[in-house]
C-alpha cells in the first residue's frame, strides 16, 4: 500500500528497512512503539503553529513519562493513521497547507466536522475521510 510507505517516511521509519518487508511487518513496527521524535516530526508536519497539537495524540502527563523513551502501541497507531491520511491528503491537494486546510477545515460530507477529529476519534472516523478522499480523487462527486 503506497500510505503505508509514505506514513513511514513521515515518521522517520527507515523506508528502505521496510521497502522488502510485508505491510504486516510494518505494522509490527508500529505496534513495537514509535519513537518520541516520530510525535514531533508529524505534530510539526500536520500542525507546525499549535504546539499543543501533539497532545491530542499523546496527553501532556503521559509524553512526560515517555520522554526520550517509545510511544505505547495505541498511540504509535494513532500516529500511523495520521501519517496514513496525510500521505493520502498530500496526493490530493499536492501541498503541505492545503492538506492542513482541509484536515482543520468543517467539512459538509463530514456533518460540518474538521477530518482531524474523526481522525483522532478512531480508525471508523478515518476511514470516512479516507472515503472523502478517494472520492475528490477519483472526481467522484463529495
Amino acid at each position: 500500500m503506497f500510505e503505508l510507505r509514505e506514513a513511514a517516511g513521515l515518521l522517520g521509519v527507515n523506508v528502505a528497512a521496510i521497502a522488502h518487508a510485508s505491510d504486516v511487518g510494518y505494522l509490527r513496527l508500529i505496534e513495537k512503539g514509535l519513537p518520541v521524535s516520530a510525535l514531533e516530526r508529524v505534530a510539526g508536519l500536520v500542525a507546525p503553529t499549535d504546539a499543543k497539537f501533539k497532545f491530542r495524540i499523546v496527553p501532556k502527563a503521559s509524553l512526560a513519562r515517555v520522554s526520550k523513551h517509545r510511544l505505547n502501541a495505541n498511540q504509535s497507531v494513532l500516529l500511523a493513521r495520521i501519517a496514513t491520511v496525510w500521505a493520502q491528503a498530500l496526493r490530493v491537494w499536492k501541498s503541505d497547507d492545503a492538506v492542513r486546510e482541509f484536515l482543520f477545515r468543517p467539512h459538509p460530507v463530514l456533518e460540518g466536522r474538521p477530518p482531524m477529529d474523526l481522525i483522532l476519534e478512531n480508525e471508523i472516523g478515518a476511514n470516512l475521510v479516507r472515503g472523502v478522499l478517494g472520492r475528490l480523487e477519483t472526481g467522484t462527486a463529495v
